[in-house]
């Protein structure tokens, strides 16, 4: 019988389960979870205040979740609360009536299936519940058993079925391989005898190669001795040919430079007597010789008066300091002037560095040059020079250096011999063995305080 709120009778649900022991084993699994999922069906249907404590933080899953995250705490509900399990119960009798009446009049239905009744026998404990649940559970286990029995029966079934085709696979995969074998033999039976006839041509071709390179070696070698030969008799004839090379530009330079110098000298000493004839003509204003006949005078035996000369201009009433004294000199035709470099500068400016003394002279006798037009030489003594002076003379200045074990008297010494007799030479030096030697060989010696005095008027 049903009461008012679903539920059986107070008096059928105390003495439905009174008489009757109660499980002794756990309940089986498959009916656990059909009691779970049976409660957690229910579960919607009851108000807050109906559920146990416990369930009520899951009063608002769905089935499925309080199936999955209550399982545990429903079984305990079920099994400690026999209140929460009447209401459940009660849920199962709207649901499931035939069911829960065939449990009452305690025939249980032959095509029901064993978990259904044993979760609803729990449920509702009808007499001999506990039979129930315990029967539903064996045949469930003895169902559980026959299924796996049929399962692993398939599953030899279908390892049987895999092992013959691997068997078979494997006689076709080995069958096939004996003939792959067989073929890789003849083909490897095949290339062994290539093999042995490439050795053979290998050999062969390696003594023909050994006979070759003999005969290359004997040729090469036989080559470098020609070789050797021939490069020794070109060197010899090589070596003749520049001696005789040597001795034909010798002779030619000799030839060329003597010619040279004389024809230097020369034409220096015809300019000189030419440039002395045209200023004599000038400083005694003669009339050209074609507009005068031989005068009667000219028949008469006197003293001619004699040419001036480098040594004349002193008597002109010139002290040897005047600066006029210079410019006299360098007015004479084709005049030189060689200056001591090192004597000048020395004297009139030995504070100053080396170099700044060259260049200070050399700019004041670039100007000299340019006002007189007489050729410039500057003579620096360069016996004690590590290196070559770099050094770009000035316009109208010819600068040149003794060389090693040479001092600069003795270059100014071969300038002045190098000159042609009678030409007007100049030579600046305090020095007075350099004076008195170049005074010997025709130079005109003026002092360098001469030379600086001039310069300071530049």
């Amino acid at each position: 019988m049903v009461d008012g709120s679903g539920g059986v009778p107070d008096a059928e649900a105390s003495d439905g389960g009174a008489g009757e022991p109660a499980l002794d084993r756990p309940l089986p699994e498959g009916v656990r979870h059909r009691v779970v999922a049976i409660a957690a069906d229910a579960f919607g249907g009851f108000t807050f205040a109906d559920l146990p404590v416990s369930l009520r933080p899951y009063a608002r899953f769905t089935p499925s979740r309080r199936v999955r995250y209550a399982a545990t705490a429903l079984a305990a509900a079920l099994e400690s609360d026999a209140g929460f399990r009447r209401k459940v119960a009660g849920k199962l009798r709207e649901s499931q009536p035939e069911l829960t009446e065939a449990l009452d009049g305690s025939t249980p239905p032959p095509a029901a299936d064993p978990l259904d009744v044993a979760a609803a026998a729990y449920l509702l404990r009808p007499p001999g519940w506990a039979k129930l649940v315990a029967t539903a559970g064996e045949e469930a286990q003895r169902a559980d058993a026959e299924r796996a029995d049929e399962e692993t029966l398939r599953e030899l079934a279908r390892l049987r079925e895999e092992v013959e085709a691997l068997q078979d696979q494997a006689r076709t995969e080995a069958a096939r391989a004996r003939a792959e074998l067989d073929t890789v033999r003849k083909e490897s039976d095949a290339l062994h005898r290539k093999l042995r006839a490439a050795h053979s041509d290998v050999k062969r071709a390696e003594a023909a190669q050994r006979r070759l390179q003999a005969e290359l070696d004997d040729s090469r070698a036989a080559a470098d001795r020609e070789r050797a030969a021939a490069d020794g008799e070109a060197r010899r004839l090589r070596a003749r040919i520049t001696e005789a090379e040597a001795v034909v530009e010798a002779g030619r330079r000799a030839v060329r430079e003597g010619r040279s110098v004389e024809d230097v000298r020369l034409r220096l000493l015809l300019d000189t007597v030419l440039d002395a004839a045209a200023g004599l003509r000038r400083e005694l204003a003669l009339p050209p010789r074609d507009t005068i006949g031989v005068r009667p005078a000219d028949t008469v035996d006197a003293v001619a008066p004699g040419q001036f000369s480098a040594r004349d201009i002193a008597t002109r009433a010139l002290s040897a300091t005047d600066p006029q004294l210079l410019d006299q000199l360098l007015a004479l035709p084709q005049a030189h002037l060689v200056v001591d470099g090192y004597n000048v500068t020395k004297t009139g400016y030995p504070s100053l560095p080396l170099e700044k003394q060259r260049l200070r002279l050399l700019g004041g006798l670039a100007a000299l040059a340019a006002q007189s037009g007489a050729e410039v030489t500057c003579v620096f003594d360069g016996a004690d020079l590590d290196m070559p002076v770099l050094l770009a003379p000035p316009r109208g200045v010819r600068v040149l250096f003794s060389k090693a074990g040479e001092t600069a008297d003795e270059l100014i010494r071969r300038l002045v011999r190098a000159e042609p007799p009678g030409r007007q030479i100049v030579v600046v030096s305090a020095d007075r063995e350099v004076a008195d030697g170049v005074a010997k060989a025709g130079a005109r010696p003026v002092a360098s305080l001469l030379l600086l005095k001039r310069l300071a008027r530049v």
